[in-house]
């Protein structure tokens, strides 16, 4: 994945020493029509919230809080450790149940850390398991979920 110059790729995780390594983030992750977005952020960032949201509008819930990463064939897929399979953290509610919508190939990371400052941000990479994938940062807006949403169904479009 190309980058815009002066952008520099992101390494979340290094290619595994074993073809079927199996690492673990401190990260949460829904999917839509089996792509997966991988929701990256420190504790109380939001990444819950924000996949709440996401399944309010369709998406389905792959983990909450700790999201499994391993490689299969050419695909990084995601899925949730069993212990928290098919729940999600609401604050103020408690755990909530969900259909687990898991394992499903990587599509699109989300960095809830970082906020994006560009209308029209540049190209971004992270590297995951020694594959590029498209790297936002958080929006301000109402429209922020469901432009994830949609670019989890139709891509994100490179500047020319």
């Amino acid at each position: 994945m190309r980058t815009e110059a002066g952008t520099p790729a992101r390494v979340l995780l290094p290619v595994p020493d074993a073809p079927d390594a199996v690492a673990c983030l401190h990260a949460s992750a829904v999917a839509l029509g089996g792509r997966g977005l991988l929701i990256l952020g420190r504790a109380g960032s939001g990444k819950s919230t924000l996949a709440l949201r996401l399944m309010a509008l369709g998406a389905g819930l792959v983990s909450d809080d700790q999201t499994m990463l391993r490689l299969e064939g050419a695909d990084v897929l995601l899925d949730a450790p069993p212990a928290i399979a098919g729940l999600i953290e609401a604050r103020g509610v408690g755990l909530l149940e969900a259909a687990p919508t898991g394992p499903v190939p990587l599509a699109l990371i989300v960095d809830l850390d970082q906020t994006e400052t560009e209308r029209l941000p540049p190209q971004r990479a992270a590297y995951v398991l020694g594959y590029p994938f498209r790297l936002l940062h958080a929006a301000s807006g109402r429209g922020f979920p469901e432009a994830l949403l949609q670019a989890l169904k139709g891509g994100v479009r490179p500047l020319a």
